[in-house]
Parts: C-alpha cells; sequence; structure tokens
C-alpha cells in the first residue's frame, strides 16, 4: 500500500493535490514573457487524447520534461505508476461528469492508497452529484482525513449545502486558525488559491446565513487579503453591498495583487470597475478605457455590466437598457444583467418587453428567484400591485437573502400607504445590504409621509453617512429642511442635488423631482420669479402638463396678484385632473380675490371719477359703470326731483346742452 503523504499547508491549493501536475518545479506557473506553451492543458475538439491532459510517454524514457510555463527542464521523470494511471483516468471522468466512472475508479483508489488526497477526490465525485451528506461522512470517517486542509474544506462545503451551519462552523472554526502577522504576504506555491483564503470565504456564508453580516463581512474581506484570487469572497462584498462606497475605494488599495503574478494589473482593473459608480466616475472611466483598448475586453459581458451599472447609477436608462440587451444578445441566460434590465423596462414604461421577458424566464427557469422578481415588476409596471406583492414574495420565499425581493415586496405596500407594512420590509432589507444607503433612503420616505420628520432624519442622515453624492438622498435632504420650515438648508440640500445630478439624463424622474423641490423652495421664501423659472423649466424638459405643477404655478401667479394668469392656469390644471381638490381650492382663492380686486378697483376708480366730475375734469362720456356701482348724478341735477321728472325732461331735451360741461349717458 502507498504510504499517504504529507498533508498539503493551507498556503496551497487543491492544484498541488491534483494528479494532473507532475514533476512540478516551484515556478511551474509563473509564465514566461512571449512563451507559448508546447503541450496545452486543452487540446482541440478533434485531438484523440483525453480531454484535460495529454502524457506524451514512450517505452524509452524521456530525457526532459515540458511543464505547463512552456519551460523544457532535462531532469528525467519515472513512468507512471498502477496507482497514478488511475487517478488520472479517475479526474478524467470528473471532469467530464462521468461520475458514476469516477465514483467507480476513486474507491479502488482510495483502497488502494488510504490517502487523504484520493478521499477528497472521491469526495468531489459525491459533491458534484449532490450527494453532500456522503462526502461529509467520507471525508470525516478519519482522524487522518478530517486534518487534511482539503478534506477540512470540503467536508464543511458540505455542511453549508446541507444548510447545517454550526456543524460547518464547529469544522472550520469561528475564526481563521491559520492566521499569523506575516499570513497575508505568504505566496502560494502551485498558483492556486489558497485554501487558507477559501476557508475564510466558507466562514463568511455561514455567518452571512446566521444574519451575522458584520462577521460576515470580515470573513470576506480576509479571504481577499490572505489571497486575492479568491473572487467569490471579493464579489460577495461588493454585490451585496457589504462595504460602503467609501469603504470599498479604500479596501482595493489594501489587497495584495501580486498574488496574481503577471495578471495583476489586468486583475486590479477588472476589480476597480465593479467597484460602487456612485464615487470616483473619472477611476471607473479610465480602467474600464483600459480594459476595453489595451486588453481588448469591450464585448465581454462582465465589463458590459459594469457599464451598464454605471448608466443606471446616472439615470441614463436608455443607454442602459441599449447595453442590457447586448448582454443578453451574447449571454440570454446571464441573470447578473437582470435586475438592470428589468429597472429599465419599468422606467422607461416597456411593459411588453417587461412580459415576454418574464414569461420566457418562466419557461426556462421556474424555480429561480430572478423569475419571480421579474413577474413581480411585470405586475408592478401594470398596476396590479397585490399580484405584484405575492410573486415577490415568492422570491423571498426562495430566497430569504434576496435583497430587490425584499425591497420590491415593500414597495408594493409603500405605493397602497401600508407605512408599517413598508417599513417592516424596509427595515429588513437595511440588514441585508448594510453598505447601500438605499433601503435607509426609502425608509425615511416613509416616514416623511407619516409625518414623523425627527425618525426621517435619522434615517436620512444615516443614509448620508454611507453615500452623500446621491441625487435622491440630497433631494429627499431638501424636503425634509422644507417641511421643517428651514428654508437655507432646503435649497443648500437641493443645490447640491443639482451638483450631484449634473451627469443625469434631465429627462429622469429624480432630475425632474429636484428643480419641481426647489420651485417650491423658492416659493415659499418669496423668491417667486426663480420659483417660476424652475417651474416652467421641468414643464418644457418634461413635455407633459402635470395638475399639481400647473397648480403651484397658480399659486404664484396668485401670490403676485396675476389673478387672470392664475385662474387659466388653474383652468389648465382641472382639465387634466377634474378631481385635484388642491387646484379646485386655488381656484376658488383665485376666483374670490379677483372678484374682490374687481370690487375694490371700481371702487376706486368711480370715487376718482366723482371728484373728476365735480371738478369739472371731464370732457368725453365715460362707458357705463357695472351694475353694482351707483350711476352719478351730474352737478346741476337737484338730488331731491323725481327721477322720473327728470327723465322725460332729458329725453325731450329741455335740461339737455350741447354747450354743457358735463354729458352723461343715460342707463
Amino acid at each position: 500500500m502507498v504510504q499517504p503523504q504529507k498533508t498539503p499547508s493551507q498556503h496551497n491549493s487543491t492544484l498541488y493535490i491534483s494528479p494532473l501536475i507532475t514533476n512540478r518545479h516551484k515556478d511551474v506557473f509563473i509564465t514566461p514573457t512571449n512563451a507559448k506553451p508546447v503541450n496545452s492543458l486543452f487540446d482541440s475538439p478533434n485531438s484523440n487524447h483525453s480531454l484535460f491532459f495529454h502524457f506524451d510517454r514512450s517505452n524509452n524514457q524521456s530525457t526532459h520534461t515540458v511543464d505547463l510555463g512552456g519551460n523544457t527542464s532535462n531532469q528525467p521523470y519515472e513512468p507512471l505508476t498502477q496507482v497514478e494511471k488511475l487517478r488520472l483516468w479517475r479526474h478524467d471522468a470528473l471532469m467530464q461528469h462521468q461520475y458514476k466512472t469516477a465514483e467507480f475508479i476513486g474507491d479502488k483508489v482510495l483502497s488502494l492508497t488510504d490517502d487523504p488526497r484520493d478521499a477528497f477526490w472521491l469526495a468531489q465525485v459525491y459533491f458534484n452529484n449532490g450527494n453532500y451528506l456522503r462526502a461529509k461522512k467520507l471525508l470525516t470517517r478519519k482522524l487522518l482525513y478530517e486534518k487534511a486542509v482539503s478534506c477540512r474544506y470540503l467536508a464543511a462545503y458540505s455542511l453549508i449545502k446541507l444548510e447545517q451551519w454550526d456543524e460547518a462552523l464547529d469544522l472550520i472554526g469561528e475564526t481563521n486558525p491559520f492566521v499569523r502577522d506575516d499570513n497575508y504576504q505568504v505566496k502560494s506555491d502551485d498558483g492556486g488559491i489558497k485554501l487558507e483564503a477559501s476557508m475564510c470565504y466558507l466562514r463568511g456564508i455561514v455567518y452571512a446565513n446566521r444574519n451575522n453580516f458584520e462577521r460576515a463581512k470580515e470573513c470576506y474581506k480576509e479571504a481577499c487579503l490572505v489571497d486575492v484570487k479568491c473572487y467569490e469572497a471579493f464579489n460577495e462584498l461588493i454585490s451585496n453591498d457589504l462595504m460602503n462606497p467609501g469603504e470599498q475605494w479604500q479596501f482595493i488599495n489594501t489587497l495584495n495583487f501580486r498574488d496574481a503574478d503577471n495578471n495583476d494589473e489586468l486583475i486590479k482593473l477588472l476589480y476597480t470597475s465593479k467597484l460602487s459608480k456612485y464615487l470616483n466616475g473619472a477611476k471607473f472611466e479610465e480602467a474600464d478605457s483600459i480594459l476595453r483598448d489595451e486588453f481588448e475586453l469591450g464585448d465581454n459581458c462582465d465589463l458590459l455590466l459594469n457599464r451598464a451599472n454605471y448608466l443606471y447609477v446616472q439615470c441614463n436608462f436608455d443607454e442602459c437598457l441599449e447595453v442590457c440587451e447586448k448582454i443578453i444578445a451574447i449571454d440570454e441566460y446571464n441573470f447578473d444583467v437582470i435586475p438592470d434590465y428589468l429597472s429599465c423596462l419599468h422606467e422607461l414604461g416597456a411593459k411588453n418587453k417587461l412580459f415576454l421577458k418574464s414569461h420566457q424566464m418562466a419557461e426556462t427557469h421556474p424555480s429561480h428567484p430572478m423569475t419571480w422578481l421579474a413577474i413581480g415588476i411585470y405586475y408592478v409596471s401594470i398596476g396590479r400591485t397585490i399580484e405584484a406583492r405575492k410573486f415577490f414574495s415568492k422570491a423571498t420565499i426562495l430566497s430569504p437573502n434576496f435583497g430587490q425581493a425584499w425591497i420590491g415586496f415593500a414597495h408594493t405596500f409603500a405605493s397602497e400607504g401600508e407605512h408599517e407594512q413598508a417599513i417592516s420590509a424596509y427595515a429588513f432589507a437595511a440588514r441585508l445590504f448594510p453598505g447601500t444607503h438605499l433601503p435607509n433612503l426609502f425608509l425615511a420616505m416613509q416616514h416623511l409621509q407619516m409625518n414623523n420628520l425627527g425618525l426621517a432624519e435619522e434615517y436620512l442622515l444615516a443614509a448620508y453617512q454611507i453615500c452623500n453624492t446621491d441625487p435622491l438622498l440630497l433631494n429627499e435632504l431638501g424636503v425634509l429642511n422644507f417641511r421643517k420650515a428651514d428654508l437655507v438648508k432646503a435649497e443648500l440640500f437641493l443645490q447640491e442635488a443639482l451638483v450631484a445630478a449634473k451627469n443625469l439624463n434631465s429627462d429622469s424622474r429624480t432630475w425632474i423631482s429636484i428643480h419641481s423641490n426647489l420651485g417650491h423652495v423658492n416659493r415659499r421664501g418669496h423668491q417667486y420669479f426663480k420659483a417660476l423659472d424652475c417651474f416652467n423649466q421641468v414643464l418644457r424638459i418634461s413635455n407633459k402638463n402635470d395638475s399639481n405643477l400647473l397648480s403651484s404655478i397658480a399659486l404664484i401667479h396668485l401670490q403676485l396678484g396675476e389673478y387672470s394668469t392664475a385662474i387659466d392656469t388653474l383652468h389648465n390644471a382641472l382639465a387634466i385632473a377634474p378631481h385635484d381638490h388642491v387646484a379646485s381650492d386655488i381656484l376658488t382663492r383665485a376666483l374670490a380675490a379677483n372678484q374682490e380686486a374687481s370690487g375694490e378697483f371700481f371702487q376706486c376708480a368711480n370715487k376718482q371719477i366723482g371728484r373728476l366730475l365735480l371738478n369739472g375734469g371731464l370732457r368725453q362720456p365715460l362707458p357705463p359703470p357695472p351694475p353694482p356701482a351707483q350711476p352719478l348724478a351730474p352737478q346741476n341735477t337737484a338730488l331731491d326731483q323725481d327721477p322720473s321728472e327728470v327723465a322725460h325732461r332729458l329725453q325731450t331735451g329741455e335740461d339737455s346742452s350741447d354747450e354743457g360741461e358735463e354729458v352723461m349717458e343715460i342707463e
């Protein structure tokens, strides 16, 4: 029986125990400059060799070997033993997903060697076949196996698949047992992902599923620090917003990209392009440009997705939709692009495309939570909130930590004014995404609607500490201070929102809302002409009349004393929304003010005319006064005369004189 070899170090990867790697040298994974591999791990499709490896071994022993970097060595090698040939057979079957073959051969190899490495690869067969419990039992069957780092890693992963969180944590430890002061500087000998980093990643998964997101974040960060090639941990940090935008950009500078050898620049650019787009837009543009031009990755779906995220943050939904559709044309089943794609369709009102996409996903992936998110968004877009809520709920059941579904679920309550339920759902989303400001922002908006200004301010300030560059957040801070009658702060935040929104599409609802709110602040501050400029700019950009906006414009004209203009504007507002109570109330006030002003005007005019008549100042006939006013008597008319007699004399011309100074028309 072959004696078991020494357990590999936690600084190595599973490549170290792979039967594909033979005659290893220390620099076997360092690619020389302009070197072309002689023997590739991947042969051409019409090759007669095995899928993943080929040994050019003749009966006569070769005098040189070829490593994976294309370097030749004059060191002779020994021919393959019986066990080594069985291991290669097992491994090739595993790579070709012929699990029965891999299990059959792997079981015999393990019986021959009793080596932890062979136990690991047989457990891999079980794991890939979905037999997680069987894999765990095998890897913990003997203390020799359990002591091997690779076996302990795979056993813990099997327990995670079985959702046995406590048992998995007991196996890998609550903290990193291998950590030392110089631990992060140790380089992997085989060029793979250090098992230590992978175990830190598993530890993060356990803590995340136990809703301890702060510990999960620390474990994911440690995994990246141990080995920058552990992308799984990095993706969890970024995609789940476990760090705020500032922390993300600081963290990227602490990573040791030298672990990626001569790919360090490429990996750093790829990681940088995935960071939050709320900060350092110029750095993202630079990284994206280098990746497209120098590395020729312009059509890579991952880079296109980063570009789509950047456009979505800028509310440039038209261009974002184009990029998303380009990704879907390349990779129809790329689920990473689905949230941005669905959001753009909803923002642009593309109901038919939403229906088509959700229908296709329901046919191809009926059990995927993203499918039910798509269906829920479609029902939101057609105004069927109750049905949308059911599908969002189903998505959260399939994936309890699906943050987008929780936010959509909360939106359905918020749209119907059910604030308590909405607040509960938003609060859970805030726990899932501690590094993003959006859940706190939505919570503040709910408290604003409930007039809980104190709680609204707390949530808005919490969101502001996470991200102070979001125009929507700055807009809500302006609204809060407007409600608190602090017009100076309100205008300050809204002006800051306009600066942050300089790259936004002017047709976006955020841009329109900021200008509209700034108009209200100017109106309340008696800066009427600045307010009218803001409102009219919104009307020009939005290309549609809004009854609330027209009512605000009418109110300004009313305050300026321009009653006729105010009345005309309010009639236009009521033509759009006949049951608008605000417009109706302002119109009533405008009509009353106009009538009162007209009465005062004519009273003043009549008094002035009377003084002119008494002083003989009029030389031309006057138009008849309105009915409420009394006719003026000429100076030579006695107030005690009978009106009928006066009228008879006037009709017969007895009291008429062409040379008289006063001429009066008879009513």
